[in-house]
């Protein structure tokens, strides 16, 4: 598992569950079997996690970092940010 916070730019995250989140944000990356990853996010120091539009994603083993670092990334970067392909 991996977990970092992260400003998320301009326009925010697309969730699953409530569409765009923005600010302050705490993103997880967490490998459940068969080379997938969950992209969950929330509002930093908020209990409810959300699933990042996108997730689960294919990883193949070993690369789950690199995954993380895209997502982090794409999430500051913005513009309704997905999981990364």
């Amino acid at each position: 598992m991996c977990e970092d916070e992260v400003t998320a730019g301009p326009g925010g995250a697309m969730t699953v569950e409530v569409g765009v989140i923005t600010g302050e944000l705490t993103v997880r990356s967490t490998r459940r079997p068969e080379q997938l990853v969950d992209v969950a996010i929330r509002y930093t120091g908020a209990d409810e996690w959300y699933a990042l539009t996108g997730s689960p994603a294919p990883v193949p083993d070993g690369d789950l970092e690199d995954f993380h670092a895209a997502v982090l990334v794409a999430v500051e970067l913005g513009g309704e940010a997905e999981v990364p392909r």
